[in-house]
This record gives structure tokens, C-alpha cells and sequence, in this order.
């Protein structure tokens, strides 16, 4: 993939910053942030609404583009991507957990993890079974016919989870991703993503305003007014 060995950054950011606005009405949602992310540890940006996160993490992933500064995916720098290049690599390489969830409503939750698997030119039988075990994983298989609307916050976020880790992602991005579960279902998640980082090598980066979430962090980065400030992890 472009030269990278999985050991070197999944994504490293240079001096980035996005400005919203023009004229005498900008803000800066993210200013000259550096950091790189790398294979087998959980980075959490930790920090309130509001504070650039969420904007951060569409960076990241080439969703959204810098005012300056730039974004290295995989060894390669985003801009230098060709679109539908970008799109393979994200859709084969990167797995989304958003804080909207975004299911797609007109799919079941079987179907919504599935998706993500066509990219990787599994056959339909192979597609649905490791959906199912997506699902029994979370325990959530019952909701395997469900629509969307008929879930609870709670559900949609399991299966968003099962989505975003169903195409053997090499790079995890989290947006508040314990946000709409119960403390124990919270937990959980957090900690299936920490082992993801530990025992496959995935790079993991978590965004949440959740304190308590700092003991699963390799590394924590504060960020308040789109500001990066590297602090102490807690988890040896």
C-alpha cells in the first residue's frame, strides 16, 4: 500500500490547521496540530464540544481538507492521492465509527456491517457470515433483521462498532464512540478496540470528552480551541 509497512505512522498530521469562514468571520477549528499515530497503539483526543475534535478526525481520514499544513495516510501524503484512490484506501484500510452512527436506514443491521465487506471482494456467503459474527460478537445478533429506526442509541453504536472493525481495518478512527452506551457497554467497546491495537497491530485513534476513558490510552492529547497538547498516559 503505497510503500507502507505497517510499522511506520498510519496517518501522521504536519503543522495542521482548518479555518471555517472567510473574511472578518473565521474560525479556527483546528490549529497547527502535529502528531503522528501509529500501528499497535490507542491515541485518545481527549477533550469538550466544540473543542476540534470531531473536525481533527475528518482530517484525518481525507474527509474533510486542511486550510494548511498537511495529512500523511499510510506513508502518502492525502492530497497527492487520486479520488477514487482515496476512496479504495478508505473504504479497504480505514474503519469509521461516527458519533451519528450513519447507518444506512434502509438496510438491515446485518446489511449495514455487511457492506463494508464488498470492498474487500469477499463472496456473499463469506460477507454474511462474518457479519453474523460481527454481530454475536457485540450481542446484538438478534437485531441482525432490524432497520435502524427501530433501534435504541445504544444498538445503532454496537452496530456502527461492528461495521467500522468488519474490513480488517489497519486504521481505527472513533468519534465518541462509548458516547450513546451504558457504562458497562461503554467499556466494553473501548476495550475490544484497545485489544485490537495490542494483538493485531491496528492503529487506533479515539476521540471522547470521557475521562475515565484515559486508562486505555497509550497516549492522550488534550485539545481545547483546536489546540494539541500531549499528556501523561495512565495505561502501562
Amino acid at each position: 500500500m503505497n510503500g507502507w509497512n505497517g510499522q511506520s505512522p498510519a496517518a501522521c498530521c504536519e503543522d495542521l490547521s482548518k479555518i471555517f469562514g472567510a473574511n472578518g468571520h473565521q474560525t479556527a477549528a483546528v490549529r497547527d496540530v502535529s502528531f503522528q499515530a501509529f500501528p499497535g497503539e490507542l491515541i485518545l483526543l481527549l477533550g469538550p464540544s466544540g473543542s476540534g475534535k470531531t473536525t481533527l478526525l475528518t482530517l484525518i481520514a481525507g474527509l474533510s481538507r486542511p486550510t494548511s499544513g498537511r495529512v500523511l495516510l499510510f506513508g502518502k501524503d492525502i492530497e497527492s492521492y487520486a479520488s477514487r484512490e482515496l476512496q479504495r484506501v478508505r473504504a479497504r484500510k480505514v474503519g469509521f465509527i461516527f458519533q451519528t452512527f450513519l447507518l444506512i436506514d434502509s438496510l438491515t443491521a446485518l446489511e449495514n456491517v455487511e457492506i463494508v465487506l464488498r470492498f474487500n471482494g469477499r463472496k456473499r456467503s463469506e460477507r454474511r457470515k462474518r457479519a453474523r459474527e460481527l454481530l454475536r460478537q457485540f450481542g446484538i445478533e438478534h437485531l441482525a433483521g432490524k432497520f435502524p429506526q427501530t433501534m435504541s442509541q445504544g444498538e445503532k453504536q454496537r452496530v456502527a462498532v461492528a461495521r467500522a472493525i468488519g474490513n480488517d481495518a489497519a486504521l481505527i478512527i472513533a468519534d465518541e464512540p462509548t458516547g450513546s452506551l451504558e457504562t458497562k457497554q461503554g467499556f466494553g467497546i473501548i476495550e475490544l478496540l484497545r485489544r485490537l491495537a495490542k494483538e493485531q497491530g491496528k492503529c487506533v485513534v479515539v476521540a471522547s470528552h470521557d475521562l475515565r476513558l484515559r486508562e486505555f490510552a497509550d497516549r492522550i492529547f488534550r485539545i481545547e480551541d483546536g489546540r494539541l497538547q500531549a499528556e501523561t498516559a495512565l495505561f502501562f
